[in-house]
């Protein structure tokens, strides 16, 4: 049983050394390393050459965000499950191990293990996942989920229609289509909360309704569930929305 990791980055020089120096301190080293970068400009591509010791496979060109690189990463894995770690992200030093040990022994599709965020802990979403935004059953589509490969081959890439959350509407159709899910108690790691998701709640609750409605129907209720999370999260969303408007003067 082999693992990819893949990890999409774009002028990531900054926070690549922690995520390079967590892959060297794996108890397993048995994994390849795939990273798609979008033609970074700082410094990004170096890091990653002086990492032969680690990177399979690495390509540098524009692309069309996250997933679009995601979806290239996997056309270029060789490994049964995959693992997407950010480049902002750490893994901890037994997640590979406890993941292959765990994929091993239930051969689950989607193995989900706690991760940290924010000094905050993460734990897969059980039933009912109906109730909370983002993606089922897991605690995180990065670090914290293991993936089985060949489902791409029946539920699709990763769509590019959702820019932010693909990942949601992939997990909700492997659970419509009663693909296995797995746990893991110890975590996996932690997840930087810098990217896209976090940087505009607004567009992610967006699109997590989309999904839901996508895959679930139920529009009414979903949408009533999209207006209280908007109602939860409003300070932040206010917040991030005058930085856009100061940005834009």
């Amino acid at each position: 049983m082999t693992i990819s990791v893949l990890t999409a980055t774009y002028n990531a020089a900054a926070q690549l050394p922690h995520l390079i120096e967590s892959l060297r301190s794996q108890t397993d080293r048995d994994f390849e390393w795939i990273v798609v970068d979008g033609a970074s400009t700082d410094g990004t591509v170096d890091l990653l050459k002086s990492a032969y010791d680690l990177v399979i496979h690495w390509i540098s060109e524009p692309d069309f965000g996250i997933y679009h690189a995601l979806n290239k990463g996997l056309a270029l894995a060789h490994g049964d499950y995959y693992l997407v770690v950010g480049s902002d992200d750490v893994l901890d030093p037994g997640a590979i191990e406890r993941y292959r040990q765990a994929a091993a022994t239930t051969q689950a599709d989607i193995i989900s293990a706690p991760v940290w965020a924010d000094r905050r802990l993460m734990v897969p979403r059980r039933p009912p996942s109906w109730l909370r935004s983002g993606p089922p059953l897991v605690s995180g589509h990065s670090v914290g989920a293991l993936i089985r490969k060949d489902l791409h081959r029946e539920l699709g890439p990763y769509s590019r229609q959702y820019p932010i959350a693909a990942d949601t509407l992939f997990l909700l159709r492997a659970l419509r289509a009663g693909k296995r899910f797995s746990y893991i108690d110890q975590p996996a790691g932690s997840f930087g909360t810098g990217g896209v998701s976090g940087s505009d709640v607004l567009g992610a609750l967006s699109e997590s309704f989309r999904a839901n409605v996508e895959v679930r129907g139920a529009w009414p209720l979903h949408f009533a569930f999209f207006i209280l999370r908007v109602l939860k999260n409003g300070r932040r969303i206010g917040r991030q929305q005058m930085r856009v408007a100061e940005n834009d003067r």
